[in-house]
């Protein structure tokens, strides 16, 4: 191959391999600084916080039993009491385990940052080294070797000459090397980074929704010792009040759906909504749900269990019919418990509590989209109802009067 020729070959070879793109696996703590001082004393600090959160989740770990024990035990407002404290305790462990894992994925963050810059910065010396490296060889590829030997003074500096060729050759294929590395480790720390990103994200928004929830912990102490006066009798008759309002609202789910049962099957007649799902939600995304369907940490499933999903919204946001249907009941109780049912087809019924604002009569008729009412749950304001720890919309969905899962017909 004539020397012009290996010369362009060289070059089209190096601006390849410096503008490919490699993905190859790579471990970010092995990259090729990994070992260096600044990013050894980040992992240090991130294996540190490894340490304190496999601590403190053996600790939530004890207050989980503890909150399982308590369960099992009779219901009495000493118990309750003890259960929200130690709920309270777990909690609080979980908002700082969420801290430190914040803190930790920063520090890998800023790992990633120290080293991408530093392949950075080695990539251009090694464009330059590559440059000069070209030009030597440049250099010596316009002398024939009859030339080199002539201008040689003997054979040992021939060789001599020859082999400086050979070392000049072999560290441009090093440094061709040392890109390629360099290149692949930056391709896989940047999507690393992009990922560690999104993680951070969320581990901001659990944070914020276990403070959230620990904040409706301490409201709902709050709330059980201001009804019940720290007395067990009180305590007793809001059990009762709970329970009867719980039963209220499942015989008139039944009464009604008979009573209603030709206007659901005309319902049904001429409709091509998929059955046994609700078309939408009660309300506008994002639909954060603040405690489940049978939630083990609801804070007041000491008193009853949750047949509902809450779903957080701002006092007074609208509240949409999911499905079409009939309005069953609409129980305004002022600043009592306030609810809406609607029975829609093949058995479903949706109830609505803590409304604070009612716009529907009994025996109405509502369409998918339709305002049915606005949320509430603000202790102390209109609907909200004794047990109500914060705005939110307390959204039961029931097959045959029965609750059931509202996230397995819901979209």
């Amino acid at each position: 191959m004539k020397a012009k020729n290996k010369i362009i070959f060289l070059i089209i070879l190096c601006l390849l391999i410096i503008s490919s793109s490699f993905s190859s696996a790579s471990d970010v703590n092995t990259g090729p600084y990994s070992n260096h001082p600044d990013i050894q004393d980040l992992n240090d600090q991130i294996e540190d916080n490894k340490d304190k959160i496999e601590s403190l989740k053996k600790a939530a770990e004890e207050y989980a039993q503890k909150i399982e024990e308590y369960k099992e035990k009779s219901q009495s407002l000493k118990n309750q009491l003890a259960l929200l404290d130690n709920q309270i305790l777990k909690i609080e462990i979980d908002i700082k385990t969420a801290q430190l894992q914040i803190d930790k994925a920063k520090l890998e963050i800023e790992s990633m940052d120290y080293q991408i810059k530093k392949e950075e910065d080695e990539i251009e010396k090694q464009k330059l080294n590559l440059i000069e490296y070209i030009k030597l060889i440049n250099e010596t590829d316009q002398k024939s070797y009859l030339e080199i030997l002539i201008l040689n003074n003997s054979f040992a500096e021939f060789f001599n000459q020859l082999s400086y060729l050979e070392e000049i050759q072999s560290n441009l294929f090093h440094t061709v090397e040392r890109l390629k590395i360099l290149k692949e480790a930056i391709e896989v720390q940047k999507a690393d980074k992009q990922r560690q990103k999104q993680e951070l994200d969320d581990l901001k928004n659990d944070l914020q929704i276990t403070e959230d929830k620990l904040k409706n912990e301490l409201k709902a102490k709050e709330i059980i010792l201001v009804e019940t006066k720290s007395s067990e009798i009180e305590f007793e008759k809001l059990l009762v009040e709970t329970r009867q309002r719980q039963n209220s609202i499942e015989s008139s789910i039944l009464n009604i759906e008979q009573q209603i049962k030709d206007k659901i099957t005309r319902l049904n007649s001429g409709s091509d909504s998929p059955k046994n799902t609700l078309i939408s939600w009660p309300l506008p995304p994002p639909h954060v749900i603040t405690a489940y369907f049978h939630d083990p940490d609801y804070p007041y499933r000491y008193i009853f269990e949750h047949p509902a999903i809450d779903i957080r919204a701002k006092q007074g946001t609208p509240i949409k019919a999911p499905a079409p249907g009939y309005v069953a009941r609409v129980k305004d109780a002022g600043y009592g418990y306030s609810y809406i049912i609607i029975i829609h087809d093949n058995g479903i019924s949706t109830v609505y509590g803590h409304v604070s604002g009612i716009y529907v009569q009994e025996d109405s008729y509502v369409n998918t989209g339709d305002t049915i009412g606005l949320s509430g749950g603000m202790p102390g304001t209109l609907g909200a109802g004794n047990l109500s720890t914060g705005p939110h919309l307390h959204f039961e969905v029931r097959l045959n009067g029965i609750p059931v899962n509202p996230l397995e017909y819901l979209p």
